[in-house]
């Protein structure tokens, strides 16, 4: 799994992306409804930034900030880390590994094309488990 090319295993389904403008708690909702933990800020179609679940509780929660007025574009990692989707998923991991993130964007010439995250390295079976285990844990 390691040596494959990003493009393989990154997830294009769950893909999700917003204007800058775009508030928090309108993000933290398409990220609920899409199942992610990351959104991708881009404007005019190019990668501005990266607003994670860490960034919503360090960046916002954290510091007070109001979900409904705080915009991604005040919150989110300027100009992120990214791969083309060529590089080896080992190549991934070390890179969040050493920079201490769980999410890095796919681009090509400049355009999001995926997002490529720790999760990937989960087995499928585990993964579907684990996202079990948390749907129940909110039913309660």
């Amino acid at each position: 799994m390691f040596d494959q090319p990003i493009k393989s295993i990154m997830e294009q389904k769950k893909f999700l992306t917003a204007p800058p403008e775009t508030t928090v708690s309108d993000a933290a909702r398409l990220m609920a409804d899409r199942n992610v933990g990351a959104v991708l800020v881009v404007a005019d179609e190019h990668l501005l930034g990266i607003f994670t679940e860490r960034d919503a509780v360090f960046r916002v929660i954290a510091k007070g900030r109001d979900a409904n007025t705080t915009q991604l574009t005040e919150v989110m990692t300027v100009d992120p880390k990214t791969l083309e989707p060529g590089k080896t998923y080992g190549h991934a991991l070390l890179i969040m590994q050493e920079n201490g993130f769980r999410h890095v964007p796919v681009v090509e010439n400049g355009r999001p094309v995926g997002i490529i995250s720790s999760r990937n390295a989960m087995d499928p079976d585990l993964e579907e488990y684990v996202f079990e285990a948390r749907r129940r844990e909110h039913l309660r």
